[in-house]
C-alpha cells in the first residue's frame, strides 16, 4: 500500500494527493497533527533519507525555532524536534512500500508509479 505523510492543508501535500487520484493510484494518507509520529517510523526515514534531508529548513516551524537548537543541530536533537513538531518534516514523504521519496514533482511521480 502506498503511504503519503504531511498534513493536509499543505499546498504541496494537496498536489501531490490529487496527482495520486487523478492517476488511480489507491493510497493511504498519514495525518502528522492527527496521528502524530513516532521513533519507530523516524528512525527508518533517517537511516534511508537522512536527518538533513528530512528538516525542512524553508518552513514556518524551522523559522519559528529556538536559535540555540538550530545552531546547535545534531541528528540527536533533529528527531527531538521531528518528534515534537513533525510538521517541520519536509513533505510529502511518499513511502511506495519499497522506497521513500521526499517531495512532490510530477514527473518524479510518473517515474515511481510506471
Amino acid at each position: 500500500m502506498v503511504r503519503i505523510y504531511g498534513i493536509p492543508n499543505c499546498d504541496t501535500i494537496k498536489k501531490a494527493r490529487q496527482w495520486l487520484s487523478d492517476n488511480e493510484i489507491d493510497y493511504e494518507f498519514h495525518d502528522y497533527k492527527k496521528a502524530g509520529i513516532d521513533e519507530t517510523m523516524l528512525k527508518p526515514w533517517i537511516k534511508s533519507l537522512g536527518w538533513e534531508a528530512l528538516l525542512n529548513k524553508r518552513s514556518t516551524s524551522w523559522r519559528q525555532l529556538d536559535e540555540q537548537i538550530k545552531s546547535n543541530l545534531s541528528e540527536k536533537t533533529a528527531i527531538e524536534v521531528m518528534l515534537q513538531t513533525p510538521s517541520i518534516i519536509k513533505r510529502p514523504l511518499l513511502d511506495d512500500g519499497e522506497n521513500l521519496y521526499l517531495g512532490f514533482k510530477a514527473e518524479q511521480y510518473s517515474l515511481i508509479f510506471s
